[in-house]
């Protein structure tokens, strides 16, 4: 790691970050590593830039509540306009999580350029140390348990239930795109380390930030927001069974799972 600090924030801002990141060493028993400018600076911008993505998916929620509403109005129930807005309002949020990964990826340049050497031996974890293959399997299992949810309220006679499950498989498959655009650059961006401490601390920020991609919270909620009280007596009852499944499969998986410190000292060794 470097000791000369990146020339963006100003004295408290640094003293801050590096105090949040001296906590976040301490939580995740690397006591013994000093907490540096460069850790400062890529927690902190990751820190900033998890914030504006949480607001990403609760725009796609209200964007797809208001898209529902006009199932519901004075209007013919398939006008086309509530649904093309939605698309284009899903590109846009594409083109957002692009720039912030985009932000990221430069903060991670600039302090990789500051090194006055790269570690040894490069580790470029996959997608089985980063995510694991339990996580990744509940990912693709909520996926199709929301698509399955989705494409039966397809079958409803009623045209406003329809038009509601259309609203639903755009949002769904949004969410869908901007997670996997999330996880490519997860995988895909360089490893900014000097030492052994520094590439452990890399790979855990990989490790967490892909444990919260995979909390499929709009997956869940999206189907309530939309079409909870409007569908079938035996739909409503499908999404809660699924959103109970999902959540004690969730909660195991957090217990049960190793700790994203574990996870990268199993990586160092085998490196």
């Amino acid at each position: 790691m470097t000791r000369e600090p990146l020339p963006d924030a100003g004295p408290s801002a640094r003293a801050t970050d590096l105090r949040m990141a001296g906590e976040w060493l301490a939580l995740h028993d690397l006591d013994g590593t000093r907490p540096t400018p460069l850790l400062a600076d890529r927690l902190a911008v990751r820190r900033r830039a998890r914030l504006a993505a949480q607001i990403i998916p609760a725009v796609l929620i209200i964007a797809s509540a208001l898209a529902a509403a006009s199932a519901f109005g004075d209007s013919p129930p398939h006008r086309p306009l509530p649904l093309l807005a939605l698309t284009a309002l899903g590109a846009g949020l594409l083109l957002a999580q692009s720039l912030l990964d985009r932000w990221v990826r430069r903060v991670d340049q600039r302090a990789g350029a500051t090194l006055p050497r790269r570690a040894a031996h490069l580790v470029q974890p996959g997608w089985r140390a980063v995510l694991g293959r339990p996580y990744a399997a509940f990912v693709t299992a909520t996926f199709a348990g929301a698509m399955a949810l989705a494409g039966s309220a397809l079958t409803v006679p009623d045209p406003a239930v329809r038009q509601l499950a259309v609203i639903l498989l755009i949002g769904l498959l949004g969410v869908t795109a901007i997670t996997a655009m999330q996880l490519r650059h997860l995988l895909r961006h360089p490893v900014v380390a000097q030492d052994e401490e520094s590439l452990t601390a890399d790979v855990i920020m990989r490790v967490e930030d892909a444990r919260e991609l995979t909390t499929p919270s709009v997956q869940w909620s999206l189907p309530m927001v939309l079409l909870f009280g409007t569908a079938p007596g035996w739909w409503g009852a499908a999404a809660v069974a699924n959103v109970v499944l999902g959540m004690v499969v969730c909660i195991t998986l957090r217990f049960k799972m190793p700790s994203s410190a574990t996870v990268a000292r199993r990586v160092m060794t085998l490196r």
